[in-house]
């Protein structure tokens, strides 16, 4: 059922490792050229252009794109309340844990008289994207929209895809969700002009630019993303899920089946690896996906994903080894399996989220672990962060330098000036002393 790579050969240097890993095979550049297109049409024809690609992509017309209060309101009340409880209770762990992501502001005196104080301000604005494709997904709502709040954001915009369905509305437990989180301005639309309409507005829509948008979505939303940053800041490029699960002989082979089950259910191109010492595990996680895939709702999704060249069981020689394979690796959703979990995972630096232990599968961390589920894919977790409240912060350095402090460092600056040709920044300092002004500074030369 997976394809097994055998990476026992203690002379491979990291280079011939990643080159045998799993990977899905990225089609961003040539998505880069259509959603380039649809950007660029919502740019010069605002709603039209979003009707336009409604109809083509969501097989919906003559629906409300800014979708209406009253709409909100109603999906809130027909909400199950089991469903209902459970989200709120999301909400709250989301909320306590995405707390830890707000650095507390420091003044840090370089010199009597002379502080740096560091701060973080949030943006001011954010559009916020929710897919809508094989699965409905509340949760994605709960942890872009609290992330945001969390951060002191004022103006919040989600945007999901109309479902042809439903009339074009968006799908009514996005709504609610949305009602819960006090969100209302919300907009049915998806795709790469999604991106493209929170980027530069849509004028006839009401709709202003936004200052960072952050949620996942298909190859076509990444590919967006890639072509709006700078205009506006993003989260990551998020693509098809992954898993990675780091196991020893003390892992339990059925729980690890099912975790890579789960995570295959989402798309024919998730990815599942499975990096293990031992021979005898993987060859009881191959048994245990043989009882289990037949038996799960999406076992033609399922098949696929794990049958994909982007998934694999990985042998290593051993947990140092496994660690290695791992950090290049850089996984979206990282597990560690293994008789002492814990010890490991300082060693574990490339992972967008770690789950410690069999008792806290990916699963949790879908829902209600109160960590984030937005998460850095194909690698990118060497250098990007998962979503958090962090995401919608910039920070910011406020100098207050006394006269005596600056008189310290004058000379300094003079030398940097000229080293550098600028003379005109040693002036504006030497003027503080030379120059009468209307201050406090004193006004002779020293």
């Amino acid at each position: 059922m997976m394809r097994t790579v055998d990476l026992r050969d203690g002379s491979l240097s990291s280079t011939e490792i990643s080159a045998r890993l799993p990977r899905i095979s990225s089609n961003i550049d040539s998505a880069l050229i259509s959603a380039r297109a649809l950007i660029d049409d919502i740019i010069h024809h605002g709603e039209a252009a979003l009707r336009d690609q409604a109809r083509e992509f969501d097989h919906v017309s003559g629906h409300a794109i800014a979708v209406p209060p009253s709409d909100c309101d109603e999906a809130l009340t027909a909400l199950d309340p089991e469903l209902r409880a459970a989200i709120l209770e999301s909400i709250r762990r989301v909320r306590l844990a995405s707390k830890a992501g707000i650095p507390p502001e420091r003044d840090v005196e370089i010199a009597p008289g002379a502080t740096v104080t560091q701060r973080w301000i949030p943006v001011s604005r954010v559009g916020l994207y929710v897919p809508g494709g094989k699965a409905v997904y509340p949760s994605s709502v709960v942890m872009n929209v609290v992330a945001a709040q969390v951060a002191g954001v004022a103006s919040i915009a989600i945007a999901s895809p109309p479902q042809s369905d439903m009339q074009g509305r968006v799908h009514p437990t996005i709504l609610a969700t949305a009602a819960l989180l006090g969100v209302t301005e919300v907009y049915a639309m998806g795709g790469a002009g999604a991106i493209g309409a929170f980027a530069y507005g849509v004028p006839d829509l009401g709709l202003e630019p936004v200052n960072v948008i952050t949620g996942p979505g298909n190859v076509f939303v990444a590919a967006a993303k890639r072509l709006v940053r700078g205009v506006v800041g993003i989260d990551s490029e998020a693509g098809p899920t992954e898993i990675l699960i780091i196991a020893d002989d003390a892992a339990d082979p059925l729980l690890i089946a099912y975790d890579l089950i789960s995570q295959a259910e989402h798309d024919e191109l998730a990815s599942a690896v499975l990096v293990t010492t031992s021979d005898k595990l993987a060859a009881r996680v191959e048994n245990s996906l043989r009882e289990l895939v037949p038996l799960t709702r999406h076992r033609s999704r399922v098949d696929s994903a794990l049958g994909g060249h982007q998934s694999s069981i990985v042998l290593v020689s051993d947990l140092d080894m496994a660690v290695l394979v791992s950090n290049i690796y850089a996984p979206e959703h990282l597990e560690v399996h293994t008789e002492n979990a814990h010890a490991l995972v300082p060693q574990l630096v490339n992972a967008g989220a770690i789950f410690v232990g069999q008792t806290s599968p990916v699963s949790l961390g879908d829902y209600l672990a109160g960590s984030n589920h937005v998460l850095p894919t194909a690698g990118q977790a060497a250098f990007s962060s998962g979503l958090g409240s962090y995401t919608f912060l910039r920070a910011q350095q406020v100098i207050d330098y006394s006269a005596d402090a600056l008189r310290e460092v004058r000379s300094h600056i003079r030398v940097f000036a000229d080293d550098e040709n600028l003379p005109a920044h040693a002036d504006a300092v030497d003027a503080r002393f030379t120059v009468p002004v209307a201050s406090a500074l004193p006004k002779t030369e020293v």
